[in-house]
This record gives C-alpha cells, structure tokens and sequence, in this order.
C-alpha cells in the first residue's frame, strides 16, 4: 500500500541564519528521507532538500558542505568527480525526490514497487551554524568539535528511523543518534548530551500504510 510520512516541526524546525550587518533570516533545516533493508543496505532516496542536490549553499565559499547530511550521503554510496559523496551542480539528483525545504510540517507520500517488507525508513535533519559550546564556530578542523568552520553545520545532524513490518499499519520514527559532525564518516553516534537546539528540529515523524 500507499506510504504516508509526517514530519511534524519542532520548536528548532527554523533557525536564524546570519546574512550580513547583523540581520538573519529564518531558514528550515535541510534533510533527507530514505528507505533501507534490515541489514542496513541502502534502497531508495524518498526526498531530500534542493539545497543538498544540487550544491545550492549560500556563502559557502567552495565549500561542499560535506558535513550537512553525511549519514545519508555514505549510505547512498555515490561519489562524485572530486571524490565526495554531495551530488553536484553539474549532477544534481533527479526532480521527482527533491523539493524546496518547507517552512513547516512536511508530509510525503510514497507509492512502492516491489517493496518487501520489513523494511526500513530513515531521516536525517540538518541546521547551518547553529553552533554551541561543544560544537563552537572557532573550533580548529581535526578537533572532535569542528563541524565544517565558520558557515559550517555547528550540531552535527540528527537521524531517526524505525522498522516497516507486515503488519504494521502506523509506526513513528525514533532519534537514533547523530551524524559525523565534520562530515568524514558515515556512522552513527549514540552520545545525544552535546546536542541542545538540534533535537527539537523534528517533533514527531509519523509513517502511515494506507
């Protein structure tokens, strides 16, 4: 059946993103849904940010932003001409799963072919420069708390996910941990105590079969 995915926003869902002579604009958090198997295997992406495919960052200055969705870019597997694992602006991801971020809640809706079940349905979430004492915006690269410098990621990404199983009918996703702060691994981190504003981006990720 039909695959119904609720993103509910959090208190953290926008963040004041520096422009210039000390004025912000409020900007969504940039993110990726997708489908796995149970052995951890990578399927299909269901939708992720423009931003993220096509290499869309203001004031990034060069910089790839490897440290923005890193989790879901590892899994996915797909490197790109200078060796990273972000589509490009030369080789952005195709239309159909990308879309604008929205400015509030987000619902998706999935028709799968040939999907066995179980399966499983993760989300990663990510804010530009919301830095804080762990994660500070003048950490040096190399340190545990160096996130990508000044127009960096600040708190590492967070991802959550839950397990489709025949009989499930609604499930809703849990916060499993974070992502490479700096963007150089694709694991998963357990140890949420360094995250504050990070873990109120999503209030609730709910997934309905029709």
């Amino acid at each position: 059946g039909d695959v119904k995915i609720d993103i509910e926003a959090g208190d953290g869902w926008l963040h004041d993103f520096p422009l210039f002579l000390g004025l912000t604009k409020k900007n969504p958090p940039q993110f990726a849904v997708w489908i796995e198997d149970t052995e951890g295997r990578y399927l299909s992406t269901v939708f992720v940010t423009y931003k993220i495919t096509t290499e869309g960052w203001l004031s990034n200055n060069g910089n790839r932003r490897k440290e923005a969705l890193p989790y879901w870019c590892y899994q996915r597997g797909c490197a790109y001409e200078d060796g990273l694992l972000l589509p490009t602006k030369e080789n952005p991801l195709v239309d159909g799963i990308t879309g604008a971020t929205p400015k509030a809640s987000k619902t998706i809706r999935v028709h799968p072919l040939n999907l066995e079940k179980p399966f499983v349905v993760k989300a990663e979430f990510n804010h530009s420069v919301d830095f804080n004492s762990f994660f500070p915006e003048n950490a040096k690269n190399g340190t545990d708390g160096y996130s990508g410098g000044k127009m960096g990621s600040g708190q590492p990404a967070v991802v959550y996910a839950a397990t489709v199983y025949p009989e499930t009918k609604q499930v809703e996703l849990t916060l499993v941990g974070h992502s490479s702060p700096d963007g150089t691994d694709g694991k998963i981190y357990e140890d949420m105590e360094k995250l504050t504003s990070a873990k109120s981006i999503v209030k609730r990720i709910t997934l309905t079969i029709n």
